[in-house]
């Protein structure tokens, strides 16, 4: 069984080109911007030579876009390959739902202290989450408890409590309006229920851009988006896994996996809140396809790319203001 079915009909479920070509994707020539190398070189090209030495020992299909900011704050293509290729996007589509469930509380048809019923019919046996390990239905949960749920711990029930107040005709209408008609999710029978649908790494580059300029959402919903997405519970195992507490902190990202699919997309910010990196990386046909795990070796090129996209934007400022900073992390020992 496929994760299509597993997200729709709920049985089980889980969730080119470099610097303008157009072939698989090359890192720029030595010499060029100053020289190629994680030492020398512009930001981009050292970003682009990254992501081509980690992509080629991964193996495998990538589709990808990763601008990095340039001059005055607008974002220079460091990466793209396939990006416009229309591929199933799996969880990093959660963000677009969430997306267009915020878009409707922006309009004051929803709020996120609101309630939606966790009954056990809805829930998602054997998927990723934890509304199926607490056995204790129904129930109820806000609104804003199932997107947290949804985009920290990418949990597949979140999906469907999703999609009972933002049915997937709607969100598709949301998306399309605000200039993503490729960011699509698939409706099934059941109008409350969708399989999590297709993008491509330009158009998922572009609302996350959106997102960080403020003009996808209200300040508020764009805050508490961030906030889920740069949380030290959201995706540890690919592009932050292995940095500091306090690097993570710069990083908003989701992934999503299923069949042989490992996909990640998300934001490097600088110290002081500006975004300076986007990053949209599916990548699907590499070997171990039922490894879910951190080994995978498109999770693994991601989780070498990191440090050194962190690395390589160490200079790199943005004169647009930033839109969000991240709550303090203090952990807690009970009491």
């Amino acid at each position: 069984m496929n994760r299509r079915t597993a997200l729709g009909l709920g049985t089980v479920a889980t969730a080119g080109a470099v610097l303008g070509l157009t072939n698989p994707a090359m890192g720029a020539p030595a010499g060029a911007s100053g020289g190629s190398g994680e030492k020398g070189g512009s930001p981009s090209s050292r970003v682009a030579d990254a992501y081509q030495r980690e992509k080629i020992r991964a193996g495998g299909n990538w589709y990808s876009y990763v601008s990095v900011a340039g001059v005055g704050g607008a974002p220079q293509a460091a990466v793209q390959e396939r990006a416009d290729r229309v591929v199933e996007a799996y969880s990093v589509n959660k963000i677009a739902v969430a997306v267009a469930v915020l878009d409707k509380v922006d309009r004051g048809l929803l709020t996120l202290d609101q309630r939606v019923e966790v009954t056990a019919a809805i829930v998602v046996p054997g998927g990723d989450g934890i509304f199926g390990l607490d056995g204790a239905y129904p129930s109820s949960v806000t609104l804003g408890h199932a997107l947290a749920a949804l985009l920290t711990i990418s949990d597949d029930t979140a999906v469907r409590l999703c999609g009972l107040v933002c049915p997937a005709a709607e969100i598709n209408q949301i998306l399309v309006g605000k200039g993503f008609p490729n960011t699509q999710v698939e409706p099934v029978a059941n109008p409350n229920r969708f399989y999590l649908g297709t993008s491509t790494a330009r158009e998922t580059h572009n609302l996350l851009r959106a997102l960080v300029a403020g003009t996808l959402l209200s300040p508020s919903s764009t805050t508490f988006l961030l906030n889920l997405l740069r949380s030290p519970i959201a995706f540890t195992d690919g592009i932050r896994r292995t940095m500091s507490s306090d690097e993570r902190a710069r990083v908003a990202t989701k992934a999503g996996w299923f069949d042989d699919a490992r996909h990640e997309a998300g934001i490097i910010f600088d110290p002081a809140g500006a975004p300076v990196l986007t990053y949209v990386m599916f990548a699907d046909g590499q070997s171990d396809p039922d490894n879910f795990g951190a080994t995978h070796p498109a999770v693994q090129a991601r989780a070498a790319m990191g440090p050194k996209f962190l690395a390589a934007v160490s200079g790199v400022t943005s004169p647009v203001a930033p839109v969000h900073r991240p709550r303090s992390y203090r952990p807690t020992n009970g009491g």
